[in-house]
């Protein structure tokens, strides 16, 4: 069973099976910042319901990034704030429907109509204020900032940092347990994110999926996703071949070629 495990004083995190996404919940003295909603209205409403089962405290909802998997849940928080990278808020107002139908197709074909009826079901919830560089909130007693990572993982990846816990949430920028996804990512610049990341006195990391970590492990992650994007250079520039590349690469060939691909889509 699913359940909460408190990382720091009043910082939880809670890992599901499905995709082995990781969520988190800060709870002050007069408010609780949810981080992440999950990938459908049913899921986002387990999601509510757990934290429900902590504290009664009114909710604000952070989104790391536009992923279907982290912030389609987000109707099951009536009434919440909802903060997120302005092009985060871009990529779910251009691409949301779309990824909702997509989705939805996706998890039929796997034999699971269950989340596919319930993405069907799903409405959208667009952020409602927006970041460009940094914010801060307040949750009564405790401070949370949320920082623009810049292109990397996606275009609209935040960080959330609760430094008086020595916490960090960083999203999809740091995968533990499998590779990183390169969708639509910038692999290129993608490891100048984990070096801001670096540059924080935490002590725990919480990744989007997977495990929490600490700052070796994200040392560890920015020294393969500097090979990648090395790899992806000396294809572009001619001096290397794909097939060179992908035998030479830290990551799996059909991880390896998305992140090829999409250097070479976006020049």
């Amino acid at each position: 069973m699913t359940s909460w495990i408190e990382i720091a004083d009043r910082v939880y995190v809670r890992r599901y099976a499905e995709l082995d996404l990781t969520v988190g919940l800060v709870v002050g003295d007069d408010g609780c910042l949810v981080i992440d909603t999950r990938g459908d209205l049913e899921q986002g409403a387990e999601l509510a319901a757990a934290v429900r089962s902590l504290t009664p405290l009114p909710w604000t909802v952070v989104y790391t990034h536009a992923h279907f998997d982290h912030c389609f849940g987000t109707s099951a928080f009536p009434g919440a704030s909802v903060w997120a990278h302005r092009l985060c808020h871009k990529d779910m107002a251009e691409h949301g429907a779309s990824e909702l139908r997509k989705w939805s197709a996706h998890y039929l074909a796997e034999g699971k109509p269950s989340i596919a009826a319930a993405l069907d079901r799903t409405s959208l919830v667009l952020p409602t204020d927006l970041v460009d560089d940094h914010a801060s909130l307040s949750l009564g007693g405790r401070e949370v900032s949320l920082v623009y990572a810049g292109l990397a993982h996606s275009s609209g990846d935040l960080l959330v940092h609760v430094p008086d816990a020595r916490v960090l949430f960083v999203g999809d920028l740091v995968e533990n347990g499998a590779p990183p996804q390169f969708g639509d990512a910038h692999p290129l610049s993608w490891p100048t994110a984990l070096t801001t990341i670096l540059e924080y006195d935490v002590d725990v990391v919480v990744a989007g999926h997977g495990d929490p970590v600490d700052l070796s492990f994200v040392a560890a992650q920015r020294e393969e996703l500097r090979a990648v994007a090395q790899l992806c250079r000396a294809v572009a520039s001619g001096e290397l071949s794909t097939s060179d590349a992908l035998a030479a690469s830290p990551y799996p060939a059909e991880f390896t070629r998305e992140a090829l691909e999409r250097t070479l889509s976006t020049r």
